[in-house]
Order: structure tokens, then sequence, then C-alpha cells
């Protein structure tokens, strides 16, 4: 079996796990970090006052949803990052071990831990442009149902505004364009992409170097130090430049935000929220991220190893002193 098609098989398998565990916590930072969007009150558009947020915290949001919606509604458009993951994960692989070659990787000579942090980097942004779409479809499809909760409080039961994710995507396209649609909130992603993944894959490959047994490989490692690299990466990947997922989030789920420059929409949540509005969510983001990433990388060692035991000659797109993997966000 090629070396490429290993890759994807074993990595597609860890973004599948991690995103099952992953994406109720997902929904919920969207929903923390979007809450305010919520908000569409005539008085509070009037007077241009700071808008209620709708949820107390991350517990109040996660029982309020499950109370009002069912435990359900919290994997509301998984069908989008699902598949998106799978896209991520092939293009990440390919382009973090293209970026290694060029850096002048070769069979027995091995890239410093600093230039594997800057090949996932360069990952990062590559991957991001095939990203963007399924963020903007997930975040869409995450804040619909409040949206309608939140009219239909007051005014009775809403429809929901889309009837599915063909749906989403036909409607964001027909409105919006594939750039301003699709492609809504694409810088922001790219801030939080490059850092990102600099991250991502420097923190896991230093774990990982760091328990190589004197005179060992990474093959020696265990279970243990793939968890532990993976809790400590996904921690690292979202504490990296997280308000940009902030200012992202807004920009897919808000209209009046869709043409407007990074830079602005930043500043805007600044002014009005301060940094407590840039980092709302944080909490249990990097709270979901540990398992969620720990699961991701231990799935993907556990798969290559598979590989191993049929095929000898299977060789890991990664440092034989150390490990590296790619991520789903």
């Amino acid at each position: 079996m090629a070396e490429g098609y290993k890759d994807f098989i074993a990595g597609t398998v860890g973004g599948f796990s991690g995103k099952l565990l992953d994406y109720p916590f997902d929904t919920v930072k969207v929903l923390l970090q979007t809450q305010t969007s919520l908000d569409s009150s005539p008085t509070t558009s009037a007077t241009g006052a700071k808008p209620a947020p709708v949820y107390r915290g991350a517990i109040h949001c996660l029982t309020d949803t499950i109370e009002r919606r069912g435990f359900l509604s919290l994997y509301q458009g998984l069908a989008s990052p699902l598949v998106g993951s799978m896209a991520e994960n092939a293009v990440l692989f390919l382009s973090y071990s293209s970026v290694k070659r060029a850096l002048g990787e070769k069979p027995g000579e091995e890239l410093g831990l600093f230039q594997l942090a800057c090949a996932g980097g360069v990952a990062g942004a590559i991957v991001s442009f095939v990203l963007n779409p399924f963020e903007v479809i997930k975040v869409q499809m995450q804040v619909m149902n409040s949206a309608a909760t939140a009219a239909g409080s007051s005014a009775g039961a809403v429809a929901p505004k889309y009837s599915g994710v063909i749906d989403c995507v036909r409607q964001t396209i027909r409105q919006d364009g594939i750039a301003k649609g699709l492609y809504r909130g694409q810088t922001s992603l790219l801030l939080r992409e490059i850092p990102g993944n600099f991250m991502w894959y420097g923190v896991y490959e230093g774990v990982c170097l760091s328990q190589i047994p004197e005179g060992g490989s990474k093959h020696d490692l265990g279970m243990s130090t793939h968890l532990l690299g993976g809790a400590s990466a996904g921690v690292a990947y979202w504490t990296a430049f997280y308000p940009a997922d902030t200012v992202g989030s807004q920009m897919r789920a808000n209209p009046k935000y869709a043409s407007r420059r990074f830079v602005d929409v930043f500043l805007e949540i600044y002014k009005k929220e301060g940094w407590m509005g840039l980092y709302r969510g944080w909490g249990i983001t990097a709270a979901r991220a540990a398992p969620a990433h720990a699961l991701i990388f231990a799935m993907y060692e556990q798969t290559m190893g598979v590989f191993r035991r049929f095929d000898p000659e299977t060789v890991d797109h990664i440092d034989t002193r150390s490990g590296s993997i790619s991520h789903s966000s």
C-alpha cells in the first residue's frame, strides 16, 4: 500500500474519532462566541448598547441547549466537519511531508524541532483554504437552531433557516457567492491555522522527543506518550491565537460581518466586550481539546502500528526521534 494512502487512512481514523468526541463541545464554543449575535432586539440595535449574553457560561450553554433542543442538537451540522476533517487530514499530511522534503529532510537526515514546527505552520496555511468552506457551513448549522430558539421564545415556533447541510451550502452560495460566502472569514482561519499548527506539531514532536529512550526511536514510545503529547498539542493549538477563531466564528455566523475586514471585526468585538469577549469559550475549548487531540494522536499511532505489523517497510511521515500528525479544529 502506498505510504500516502496509509497516512490518509490513519489520519482519517484519528480525525473521525476525535471529532465525535469533540463536536458537542465545539458546538458550545461556537454558541458562546456568537451569542451576542443572537440578541437582535430593537432596543439594543437602536441604542448601540452592549448586547446581553444569552448564556451565563459554558455549563449553562450546554445544559440549556440540551434542555431546549435535546442532546442530539449538540451534533447539529456534524456532517460538514466530518467530511472537512477527512479533506483536512489528506491535504495537511501531503503538505507537511512536502514542506519537510523542501526543507531538506532525507532518509538519515532529520529536521530539527523548529524546522518541523515551521513545516506544520506552512501546512496549516495551505489546509486553511480546504477547511474554510466546511467551517462556514458548520458554524451556520450550529448557530441556526439557537437563533430560531431565541426568536421563537417570544414569537412562537420558528422554522429553521436551513433544511440541512446541502440547503445551507445552496443558500450561502446563492446569497453571497463562493468567495464572500464559503470563504467568509478566511483571514481569521489563516491566523488560527498558521500559529496553531506551528504549536501543534512542535509541541507533539517535542513531547515525543523528550520521552524516547537512549538509543531508541519513536516506535519505542507507548500509548501514554502519544496521549500526553496529543493532549498538550491540542491545548497549545487552541491557545496560540484563540481570538482569531472568535472573530472567524462571528464573521461566518453573522452576515453583517461577512464583507468586513478581520481587523475591523476584531476591534469591534474588543471595543464592545474587551478581551473577555475575544476569549469567550476558551476554557471549554482547551478542556475539550486535551482528550480529543489525545485520541487523535493515539488512534493515528495505533493505525500506523497495524500497517507496520502487516508491512514492516511502512514509513511514518514523522521524525524517527519524535512524532507528528494532522489535527482536526
